[in-house]
């Protein structure tokens, strides 16, 4: 196939990372990413070359093009982690050469997907059924991985309850009926009254919200008939080191995100002398890396069957050309979490 010598891509503005940060929420892409016409990527052998589709924004993402992520900022290439789109071109190699004009979920790593077109390692993409829909392919790795990763880190501690701050982000609306169809007993904690009963219904154990007078005896009270081993941590912040400190001896605290972005005051060191307690980091990149190939095709069978099947659904605020996203992404970033933004390479721009 003919590709075009150049593309629309958002790339990134600054290399490396970033010394300071207190928000994770940016009023403006300006800072970070440029709207730019550039050359069109090559892949190189056991690589792909991808016509994207969609492209979602997740909270990785930001934390990548703002400095603060787990890998340094590249000037110049294009962001964006996952995506959904049509292999075109093949570097060469068995496996990518099977994909060629497939659809295909991806890691997209080499040349982001915040453009029409990426490169990604042919093992990091995952071929889609017919029956999943774009906005789902989308969105397939970062969220429904981590969730079905993180229901099997949860069965393996030997605890049948757990507690799961930002409970009802787009992970946690996911983990909670995965894990409640494993025989365990999620205990999602929210930030607004109107996010309770949504949860409950797709099968939470219990839901805290954390803005209720009352919040802290519930807690207790939940803790104490549960006895959860684990807390799974979205915001690293002060919420879960006192949610952490009122769990019992032999408790894990796995964190996978920095939502919160504040320094923490770490109550009670004794807790982790004395009752066995641990915290620890869970990264997406290195399940997928310590699993191999079997556990990659193990999870995505697995993934794409609860999409197929209508159990999960991916909830979409607004899909953005890609020309269109330095004025409005920042505002649908802001305020409540309202599902996925996506940004539309198929359609980079509505003009």
């Amino acid at each position: 196939m003919n590709t075009p010598q150049t593309m629309l891509a958002l790339v990134q503005r600054s290399a490396g990372y970033a010394e300071d940060l207190r928000s994770l929420v940016p009023e403006s892409l300006e800072p970070y990413v440029d709207a730019a016409t550039v050359e069109t990527p090559h892949p190189g052998r056991g690589q792909v070359l991808i016509r994207m589709s969609l492209a979602p924004v997740n909270p990785s993402d930001i934390a990548f093009i703002m400095g603060v992520y787990g890998q340094p900022r590249i000037a110049g290439a294009p962001a964006g982690f996952e995506g959904v789109g049509e292999v075109v071109v093949s570097g060469g190699g068995f496996l990518a050469d099977r994909l060629v004009g497939r659809r295909v979920s991806c890691f997209a790593g080499i040349s982001g997907t915040w453009a029409e077109y990426a490169v990604a390692e042919a093992r990091a993409c995952i071929p889609l059924r017919k029956d999943i829909r774009d906005e789902d392919g989308a969105a397939l790795l970062v969220n429904p991985f981590s969730a079905w990763a993180l229901r099997d880190l949860i069965r393996a501690r030997g605890t049948k309850a757990f507690v799961m701050t930002a409970g009802a982000s787009q992970l946690g609306k996911l983990l909670v009926p995965l894990a409640a169809g494993s025989g365990l007993r999620p205990i999602s904690l929210v930030r607004r009254a109107e996010q309770v009963d949504p949860l409950l219904r797709l099968g939470a154990a219990h839901v805290l919200n954390t803005e209720d007078a009352g919040f802290a005896d519930a807690l207790r009270v939940t803790l104490k008939a549960e006895r959860p081993r684990v807390l799974l941590d979205a915001l690293a912040n002060d919420l879960a080191c006192t949610v952490f400190g009122a769990m019992g001896p032999r408790s894990r605290w796995i964190v996978y995100g920095g939502l919160g972005y504040a320094s923490l005051t770490m109550p009670q060191p004794g807790q982790f002398i004395f009752a066995s307690k641990q915290i620890e980091g869970f990264w997406l990149t290195r399940w997928i890396q310590d699993g191999g190939l079997v556990r990659m095709a193990r999870a995505s069978r697995g993934v794409q069957a609860r999409f197929a099947s209508g159990s999960w659904t991916t909830d979409v605020a607004a899909r953005v050309p890609l020309s269109e996203a330095h004025d409005r992404v920042p505002g649908l970033l802001a305020g409540p979490n309202r599902g996925k933004v996506l940004l539309d390479a198929s359609n980079p721009s509505s003009g």
